[in-house]
């Protein structure tokens, strides 16, 4: 079972939000081979605890514009790893020193890489960005 398309748009919208609030290494994992929960986890990052919280923010409303309400969030206090689940699309927003401690990349590495627009998967000024090699739907 591939990842449908309202949860890949939803995904989108999300990722759009994060990448608006200057947040980095945006990646997309169809998980829905491996979970039963959920279909994408969208993993950000961002420069520091202000930073987690906003993009965290700014993704909670564009959910909410596509008709989505969060049905969990964690980590909003301490703001290094915050986790919003919107049923089938689980968003990351970690700090970037969790990201690279806990690099839920390597962990989900089996799970195909969702192709999003250039404009959200390149980090401007930085060579380290996740480049989009996926499955497109």
């Amino acid at each position: 079972m591939v990842a449908e398309d309202d949860a890949r748009t939803r995904a989108i919208a999300a990722a759009r939000a994060a990448a608006d609030k200057k947040a980095s290494e945006i990646i997309a994992l169809d998980v829905s081979e491996r979970l039963v929960l959920t279909d994408i986890f969208l993993v950000v990052s961002a420069d520091n605890e202000r930073q987690v919280r906003a993009v965290a923010d700014a993704v909670d409303q564009a959910m909410h514009q596509h008709g989505v309400k969060a049905h969990r969030k964690e980590g909003l206090s301490e703001a290094r790893w915050v986790l919003l689940d919107y049923g089938d699309v689980v968003v990351h927003v970690q700090h970037e020193e969790d990201r690279e401690y806990y690099a839920l990349e390597r962990l989900w590495r089996d799970c195909p890489v969702i192709d999003l627009p250039a404009d959200l998967t390149e980090s401007p000024g930085r060579d380290d960005a996740v480049p989009s090699t996926g499955t497109e739907g």
